[in-house]
């Protein structure tokens, strides 16, 4: 299935897909899910084997990106500034921001859950937002309206 897609991933994907038991969507949507020690050491729980966790090389950005956002945050950017991925995926508005100006691409897990439906991984994504309305994550009407629309549904 994946197409040799590459992402590395922020601790709230790993959080909020895991309270909707759907984790395992990025190992079937994504050929390779990174990390970094810092993001497996935040989301608390053991990752399953498929994540790759690796160091980001360049100390000085992470520091630089530690006075803006988590460390965790930090540590993803500067890794996805040394190594190529196709997308950065996190939840955090400023580390998107930071990324973006970075010409790093973002997905959200609201992104990641609508990309699965269109590989037709997922049958219906209307479900699984309704699982994340029933969690602590926050997600505004507008945007699920605007994803159910993207789904077709």
């Amino acid at each position: 299935m994946p197409e040799n897609i590459i992402v590395i991933t922020d601790t709230s994907c790993f959080i909020i897909l895991d309270k909707i038991a759907a984790l395992h969507l990025l190992h079937i949507l994504f050929s390779e899910v990174i990390t970094t020690p810092e993001i497996a050491k935040e989301y608390g729980k053991t990752l399953p084997d498929w994540v790759i966790i690796k160091h980001a090389q360049d100390i000085a950005l992470q520091k630089q990106l530690n006075e803006l956002i988590d460390p965790g945050e930090a540590s993803a950017i500067a890794l996805a500034a040394e190594i190529k991925c196709d997308y950065l995926l996190t939840d955090d508005r400023a580390a998107r921001k930071i990324a973006e100006q970075r010409g790093i691409p973002v997905k959200g897990s609201a992104g990641i859950l609508l990309y699965a439906k269109q590989q037709k991984v997922i049958g219906l994504l209307r479900p699984y937002l309704d699982l994340i309305q029933k969690t602590n994550f926050r997600i505004s009407q507008a945007l699920i309206d605007r994803l159910i629309q993207e789904a077709g549904e």
